[in-house]
């Protein structure tokens, strides 16, 4: 079977993308790219925004396809003055929630870790938070569904916010991101958060593959447009 890469960008005004192989074909023509460039530029309004990035990767930095999306994002969003913390799960203490109920759901975590004295005090300051991870068995990391549950903690602080998903897959089948797609659009409307960008990257089986792919550019766009 021939491999196909599928990439869906959304927020202010929908746009999709189809990619094959490592080049562009022409679903959406170059005005419409540079009609949702302007478009994604009124997301902060033209002021410098606070961004959290959050990876879920177990791979190193320079294998994770991944953290490769993260990195070409955080590039582009530094280039025009947004502030970007990178939280890199895998690596940092994170205890999965008890469900004990002590933080009331706007309070201290009973757990002193990472998540609650280095990720959680960015997290209430951000203006965004980008969900980073491979997909595992059609849905994110465990790393990251660690963090997703701790929300819970602070669920009123956190929301409102805007929000954005960049998730990479070996398939490539048309349906292969359809369960995290409709898990990350459900979380959103739960926390009222604005949605801002989704790149759905399958056939990234590897860290070539996906260096090889339109991915890594369309995610330095999103943040470079932001």
């Amino acid at each position: 079977m021939k491999r196909r890469e599928f990439l869906r960008v959304v927020g202010i005004g929908s746009m999709t993308l189809f990619l094959s192989g490592c080049g562009l074909n022409a679903v959406a023509g170059d005005n419409q790219t540079k009609a949702k460039t302007s478009e994604q530029s009124s997301i902060s309004g033209g002021k410098n925004m606070k961004i959290v990035v959050i990876n879920s990767s177990p791979h190193s930095d320079s294998e994770s396809t991944s953290k490769y999306l993260a990195q070409r994002f955080t590039e582009g969003a530094k280039s025009v003055g947004h502030e970007v913390f990178t939280f890199d799960a895998d690596k940092e203490d994170t205890h999965p929630c008890k469900g004990c109920d002590k933080c009331g759901m706007n309070g201290a975590c009973i757990f002193k870790d990472a998540i609650e004295t280095k990720l959680m005090p960015q997290m209430l300051e951000a203006d965004l938070i980008v969900l980073v991870t491979p997909l595992y068995y059609f849905g994110m990391s465990a790393q990251l569904k660690i963090i997703v549950d701790r929300f819970y903690s602070r669920t009123t602080r956190l929301s409102g916010k805007k929000s954005m998903i960049m998730a990479t897959a070996w398939n490539s089948n048309d349906w292969t991101m359809e369960a995290l797609q409709n898990h990350y659009e459900t979380l959103v409307r739960y926390m009222d958060w604005t949605d801002v960008g989704q790149v759905w990257a399958t056939g990234c089986g590897s860290r070539s593959l996906v260096e090889r792919s339109e991915f890594g550019e369309q995610a330095y766009k999103i943040g470079a447009n932001l």
